[in-house]
């Protein structure tokens, strides 16, 4: 069946800062995801879409519903109810596999814990002592990117469950003391509308950065906008084809950075500033120092360097840090990140 074309990442006019931390959760999937802030009508979902469309496809067991890796055996083939699944970690036979392109999963706003994590037949587990798993949203997910709209209207409780599996790339049924673990390593992209109800603070400081985004206001780029757009809905096809060339020069530094990453190095005085700018900013814990070292080095990585630079701390702070600076009751969540200064440190 013939593909649906879908808007090109690279034809996004502006949101850069968006488009930034999408690429580096893809390079580097311990970021922890990125919260998207702000008015509808941004390409928020557009940009989500159309980057998974470029990323280059990925190798399953055919039909598996944990988007199984064939390269890699997991304890949860061996509870899985599909025949061929357990033959792959015994290694009786090799599973039949296809390649298959990134998948965007959308999580509906009124979804359920046991729609997202997965639900266990009680019955049979009790009876036969066989373990019969519905797999969830979170299995879905696996090896793609988990697209959540309006997250600040989930219930708290279903919020914790994607940023717990989010941050340890594992999902866990439990049911009346029996358990059922499977592989959940996914890129997490939440979006809200602030002035529909923010997040807690505690489910905020979990997503590794935050982005705050507002629609254009030159209106050179609002008619750009307007111009690409009625482009792609008269013709399709010959737009996409347009920015090809782009796509795959994306698609290859992308690659590039991810192989690349592992040799990133940050020097000592580089955690100092690090330090200095969550410090300064009273930042509560230490995930906020972590995820601008993550993001720091994922950045050297995507711009080909070995090295972290203070660029790259400066720029690595704007995204982990606006949704983590301390404030007081009824005071305004940061969206400016002048606050936290443009000044190099002498460390």
């Amino acid at each position: 069946m013939k593909k649906k074309n879908v808007y090109p990442f690279m034809a996004i006019q502006g949101q850069e800062e968006m488009k930034l931390a999408l690429i580096l959760n893809i390079i580097n999937p311990n970021l922890s995801g990125v919260l998207i802030r702000g008015e509808k009508g941004t390409a928020k979902s557009t940009a989500v879409r159309a980057l998974a469309r470029i990323l280059p496809e990925i190798e399953k067991v055919r039909d598996c519903p944990f988007q199984h890796d064939p390269q890699g055996k997991h304890q949860v083939c061996m509870e899985c109810v599909r025949t061929e699944c357990r033959n792959l970690i015994l290694g009786n036979q090799s599973p039949e596999t296809v390649m298959e392109g990134i998948k965007v999963i959308e999580l509906p706003v009124g979804a359920t814990e046991d729609r997202v994590v997965g639900t266990m037949d009680m019955e049979q587990a009790l009876k036969k002592g066989e373990k019969q798993v519905e797999p969830g949203i979170l299995a879905a997910a696996h090896r793609g990117i988990l697209y959540v709209d309006e997250v600040n209207l989930l219930d708290d409780h279903v919020v914790d469950v994607l940023l717990d599996s989010a941050a340890m790339g594992v999902n866990t049924i439990e049911r009346e003391g029996i358990s059922f673990s499977h592989p959940a390593q996914f890129t997490l992209v939440g979006t809200m509308n602030p002035e529909e109800g923010e997040l807690r603070p505690q489910l905020l400081d979990r997503f590794g950065l935050c982005v705050n985004i507002c629609g254009i206001s030159d209106p050179d780029a609002r008619v750009a906008i307007m111009e690409r757009r009625t482009h792609f809905d008269e013709d399709p096809e010959g737009f996409v084809k347009l920015w090809e060339e782009d796509s795959q020069k994306l698609v290859e530094k992308i690659k590039r950075a991810k192989a690349l990453y592992p040799d990133v190095t940050c020097a000592k005085p580089m955690l100092y500033e690090i330090a200095s700018y969550c410090l300064d900013v009273g930042v509560d814990g230490h995930r906020g120092d972590i995820i601008i070292l993550k993001t720091a080095k994922t950045l050297a990585a995507y711009e080909g360097r070995t090295q972290v630079e203070s660029r790259d701390i400066e720029k690595a702070a704007t995204l982990a840090l606006p949704h983590r600076v301390r404030r007081q009751p009824l005071q305004e969540i940061v969206t400016d990140v002048s606050v936290l200064g443009n000044r190099k440190r002498a460390v």
